[in-house]
């Protein structure tokens, strides 16, 4: 699937000042997200909010409890946020962030860094004078994992990643083995249809609007 020219007009009719806004509400989500400041970041999202990532999938508020929950069990996920891309059109705007997000886990004793590499797609929309979140979704891209300590080594067998997506494959392994059922679903790089079909229907959402 090919999308018609996606990028004629922009940054977007709203102009600089509305991408800006924009952009900062998702550097501000992700920011408290990894600090813990959970009121700030359950402010970035609008009430009607929806988030879908590979372990949720709900409202923002749900997300903004499910994170402090993690928190709370000693599950530490810090998110390091490239530059972020921003097109505005009226009161909506998409922004993507590529991030990579590093989860400290432990393999049969041994400290490892598991980091999922991700591009982070929130759609936004703005109400009276106020951006708010109204989307989040993920695309997959890979993953890695490494010991945290040098000279350590984590070994897992092929085998254990064989039902696994190429996309996420560590991520939903490591799921598994606490005793979780991972999603086979989630938008990926190993399925071009699926993301460029997402892709279109994004531009399409806020054009229309």
């Amino acid at each position: 699937m090919t999308i018609a020219n996606p990028g004629q007009g922009l940054p977007g009719v709203s102009g600089w000042p509305h991408t800006t806004q924009a952009a900062q509400v998702v550097i501000t989500e992700r920011q408290a997200r990894d600090r813990g400041w959970w009121e700030i970041m359950a402010d970035q999202y609008w009430p009607d909010s929806t988030v879908h990532l590979s372990w949720y999938d709900g409202d923002g508020n749900g997300f903004v409890a499910g994170s402090a929950a993690m928190a709370r069990r000693g599950v530490t996920a810090l998110h390091r946020m490239f530059a972020p891309a921003v097109h505005a059109r009226g009161d909506r705007a998409y922004v993507e962030a590529p991030v990579a997000m590093r989860l400290a886990i432990d393999v049969d004793g041994i400290a490892g860094n598991l980091t999922s590499y991700t591009r982070l797609n929130y759609r936004l929309a703005r109400r009276g004078d106020r951006w708010r979140i109204l989307s989040l979704n993920a695309i997959y891209e890979n993953a890695t994992l490494t010991a945290a300590v040098p000279g350590e080594q984590i070994a897992v067998p092929a085998a254990e990643l064989a039902g696994f997506r190429q996309s996420y494959a560590l991520l939903a392994w490591n799921a598994a083995r606490s005793g979780a059922s991972p999603s086979d679903d989630e938008l990926g790089d190993d399925r071009p249809e699926e993301v460029a079909k997402f892709y279109a229907d994004t531009w399409h959402w806020l054009d229309v609007g």
